[in-house]
């Protein structure tokens, strides 16, 4: 078993609260929703004896401390946030997993600073900019009428709307054998709000688009994918439209939306397979 080293990172504006497990080539995991350093601990577990994993909270997360609560977070400052982190254990690029939020912050990094990233597997992107006109409307619609339900009635109102967003129904959710739900705690919660409050609007509102893609994709191999039961989710049309800017299929994973925690064995192997698959 690896041991996890655990530590803060000074970064602008913040202190970074990181994991770091395994052996091997770096990799990064950018979390989806709500995810922390733990989300993904069962996933971590499958590709520790094959990959250094680096996981963290993201800022407004978890253990991260932030100067100043009351400052906006951009998709780009978390951006920066990960170019940091990665600074900070290696100057070799590095391999990022980076599922829905974590995939718009990868394609931010990925463009902002030019070789960091050897490859990006972009799992259900969260990345509004690259849609029609009309889908971005939609979308900037929808994602709006889930803020609105969390700041008049809450997290708990406002979260079954987003899941359903993403193609997810929490009463039924299939899972591999022997995963157990992650227990609601005072943390998760107040994660659950921060991500609705800020990470949500943000997402919203980001510019990424077409020009930035092909930025990142000039230095990084990014690769399209998305979860077998995800394509009634507007992740999965971002992920359409990555693909036909990058010319690249879309690789099929386990699972929905998220494939990352209820189908970990599967969801590791089609990690492995596709990082050690060459261009």
């Amino acid at each position: 078993m690896n041991a996890t080293t655990t530590a803060m990172l000074q970064v602008p504006g913040a202190k970074l609260y990181y994991e770091v497990r395994g052996e091997g080539p770096l990799l990064v995991i950018g979390q989806s929703g709500e995810g922390d350093a733990h989300r993904t601990a069962d996933l971590v577990d499958r590709l520790a004896g094959h990959y250094t994993v680096a996981t963290y909270d993201r800022r407004g997360l978890s253990r991260t401390e932030v100067d100043d609560p009351s400052l906006p977070v951009t998709p780009a400052m978390h951006a920066e946030d990960v170019h940091h982190l990665l600074a900070a254990l290696t100057d070799e690029p590095a391999l990022m997993l980076g599922c829905s939020l974590g995939a718009l912050y990868g394609l931010h990094l990925a463009a902002a600073h030019p070789g960091q990233l050897s490859a990006l597997i972009a799992h259900d992107p969260a990345t509004p900019g690259l849609l029609s006109a009309a889908d971005r409307a939609d979308i900037e619609r929808r994602l709006g009428e889930i803020e609105d339900l969390y700041r008049t009635e809450g997290w708990r109102a406002a979260m079954p709307a987003a899941a359903a967003l993403t193609g997810l129904d929490p009463a039924r959710i299939e899972t591999e054998a022997g995963v157990v739900a992650a227990p609601m705690t005072e943390e998760r919660a107040a994660n659950f709000g921060y991500y609705l409050a800020n990470d949500v609007p943000q997402c919203r509102m980001d510019t990424l688009g077409p020009a930035e893609v092909a930025a990142a994709a000039a230095h990084t191999r990014i690769i399209p994918a998305a979860g077998k039961d995800s394509k009634k989710a507007w992740n999965h049309q971002c992920a359409v439209e990555l693909s036909a800017l990058l010319g690249r299929p879309i690789e099929e994973f386990p699972g929905g939306h998220n494939g990352n925690t209820s189908f970990p064995t599967g969801f590791a192997a089609r990690v492995r397979e596709l990082f050690t698959t060459s261009s």
